[in-house]
């Protein structure tokens, strides 16, 4: 799903930083008096981000740009979840509510949304864009010490205690993809593998990955940087079968993706692709790309996806269905709904400490070392430097298959991942 669309740079983070220093003045607001840690009646500390017996979270998204579709499914997942987490009780009687501002995939948009809501939320179970989520980083490691979950999963973003990535960061997916290749699609010592790859955390986090690969396993890579929009892949496709590569990986979104496979099967360029969790969405059965994706096209994921048989995934297909009949699944929802469920379980884990402040939600989540919310990949939250995951899926776009992607292969971490260790900035 930046998710993982909603997860490239458009712009670099020194100018995302830049709007941060404008806007940042206005975090200093009138409005934090009063807003030192508290003992409620119950004995539980509260602090900034709870009015009340409400806990209020943040939710910035994009539900109008790049990555509308993939926002919408992640926060309306996220919304059912807060709805049921309410329904049973909340946390210590405390009920969740969430504040979505749509950024659009606009730089300006996305820093002036946190500058607002990061003094009146507890936390954000959503941050879609990880140029966004890394221009504020000093921030919210420096002064405001919120639980941030991005759907993003750029490497870069670990090390903090506060910004905590959820599942295999693109680099480790990456390699995990690049294994499959090899050991079920043909790819040998001594080949060439292209990499198509946008410019920015995204696309540059991925190719760190396929370089490694490159070197451990005596590849030689062929690179192609694009642009987010760059739509149609005909000259990269003519580079890559010029170079004679043998297999090719994609770090962007589903409508490069489409147009790579596509051009390539008119092109008889019949290596088989790969893409990372954000390079597809089951709407592209819809075009005329399907044909091609359904031969030789797959993703690796973080997860099991949305039609997953498990009692787990079946629910959440049934409720989602219930309350957004009109909407088709993908699995943006289960990366919406899987951030939520972890930022619950913090929640509840700072509520049996009875400490609902800030710092105590964040002890909460480092204390999660084995979190299953029945999508096939444990996390461990325990190492702010290390993802939470280092396991991959891989995927097949199918028609029959709900949120249109079956299983081929496991959650599983290959040996050259269990040897890599990202680069933490």
């Amino acid at each position: 799903m930046n998710p993982r669309n909603g997860r490239t740079r458009m712009v670099t983070v020194t100018a995302v930083a830049t709007l941060l220093a404008l806007t940042a003045a206005c975090s200093s607001k009138a409005k934090d008096d009063g807003d030192g840690d508290k003992q409620s009646a119950g004995g539980i500390k509260t602090g900034k981000g709870i009015t009340g017996k409400t806990i209020n979270l943040g939710v910035l998204t994009d539900m109008t740009g790049v990555y509308a579709t993939l926002g919408k499914s992640v926060t309306q997942a996220q919304q059912l979840y807060v709805k049921q987490f309410n329904a049973a009780g909340g946390a210590c009687g405390y009920k969740a509510k969430l504040t979505v501002r749509d950024h659009g995939y606009d730089p300006q948009k996305a820093v002036a949304g946190y500058t607002e809501l990061a003094p009146d939320v507890l936390g954000f179970p959503q941050f879609l864009g990880s140029p966004f989520v890394a221009a504020v980083k000093k921030r919210i490691d420096g002064q405001d010490k919120a639980l941030v979950l991005p759907q993003a999963w750029s490497a870069h973003l670990l090390g903090s205690p506060y910004v905590r990535v959820i599942g295999s960061t693109y680099d480790i997916e990456t390699i995990n993809a690049i294994d499959f290749l090899m050991k079920e699609k043909g790819l040998k010592k001594g080949d060439k593998l292209g990499h198509v790859y946008f410019e920015g955390d995204y696309g540059e986090n991925a190719l760190q990955g396929s370089e490694y690969m490159a070197k451990k396993e005596g590849l030689t890579l062929v690179k192609q940087k694009i642009k987010p929009t760059d739509n149609d892949m005909t000259a990269q496709v003519t580079a890559l079968k010029k170079a004679g590569v043998k297999g090719v990986v994609i770090s962007a979104g589903p409508r490069q993706a489409a147009s790579l496979v596509g051009v390539a099967a008119a092109a008889k360029l019949n290596a088989p692709i790969i893409g990372n969790n954000s390079a597809y969405s089951p709407q592209l059965l819809g075009t005329q790309a399907a044909p091609a994706l359904l031969k030789n096209y797959w993703v690796a994921s973080p997860s099991l996806p949305i039609g997953a048989d498990t009692p787990e995934a079946k629910k959440l297909v049934a409720d989602y269905k219930e309350a957004y009949p009109k909407d088709s699944l993908d699995n943006g929802v289960v990366a919406g709904w899987t951030a939520a469920a972890v930022f619950g379980e913090a929640l509840k884990k700072a509520c049996e400490d009875k400490d609902l402040t800030r710092e105590g939600v964040d002890k909460a989540l480092l204390s999660l070392s084995d979190f299953d919310n029945g999508f096939g990949v444990a996390q461990d939250f325990s190492d702010p430097k290390a993802p939470s995951s280092h396991e991959s899926v891989i995927l097949q776009p199918d028609k029959s298959a709900v949120g249109g992607m079956k299983v081929v292969r496991e959650p599983s971490e290959s040996a050259e991942a269990k040897g890599y260790t990202p680069t933490v900035s």
